[in-house]
């Protein structure tokens, strides 16, 4: 006895019909998840960093540090003309002006530092997507480039009181520029030991319940 043939325009109905529904938990999921985080697309690992430069001018003589060099409080990293540029507060070498013979001044960078337990997740947020809702002390969550989806966390350290812009310009347009605003991530960088200056990164900042 033959069996029954069950029409294509069934399965394709079917179908149609799974791919809206897991469509739709995925709209809600989304929606849910964003209704208690504020999302940050562009952030970068980094650290202030201290540049040191001679006093008055003078032929860079000599650098005696590296690149990735990590230095105590008054170490000698280079000489011009009579003096000799000692680091401030230490930290790691990551740039080194090796142009030895050449005239350089105060305004003239010979070598630059950063203190690795400085570290932050500094991410942008433009001012009308969410920023009111960032406070200092907020748990947030984060990815870095160079590891993927791995996930690392940290909490709301700074809210920037002034937008990126220089210049202020008042405009009366519905299209004037949104303005962005930086948001610092602190987290513990004896525990993100691999997590590097200049790594790109994505933010997640749980909203305050």
């Amino acid at each position: 006895m033959d069996k029954k043939k069950t029409d294509p325009k069934v399965f394709a109905l079917a179908a149609f019909i799974v791919v809206v529904i897991g469509g739709g938990i995925g709209a809600i999921a989304y929606l849910a998840a964003s209704s208690h985080t504020v999302y940050i697309d562009k952030a970068q690992i980094e650290a202030p960093i201290v540049n040191l430069s001679p006093e008055s001018p003078g032929t860079l003589n000599d650098v005696y540090v590296q690149v990735g060099q990590t230095l105590p409080p008054d170490t000698v990293v280079a000489s011009v003309g009579t003096e000799l540029i000692k680091s401030t507060s230490g930290g790691l070498v990551i740039s080194v002006n090796n142009n030895i013979g050449q005239i350089v001044g105060p305004t003239d960078v010979v070598v630059s530092t950063i203190d690795p337990t400085q570290l932050r997740v500094v991410g942008q947020v433009q001012e009308d997507k969410g920023l009111v809702d960032i406070k200092v002390g907020q748990t947030a969550e984060f990815t870095a480039d160079a590891f993927g989806s791995q996930p690392f966390y940290g909490v709301v350290d700074e809210v920037s009181p002034t937008s990126e812009a220089s210049d202020v310009v008042f405009s009366v347009s519905d299209n004037r520029e949104e303005q962005n605003f930086d948001v610092k991530i602190k987290f513990d960088t004896n525990l993100y030991s691999q997590l590097k200056n200049g790594m790109s990164a994505k933010v997640w900042v749980y909203k305050t319940q």
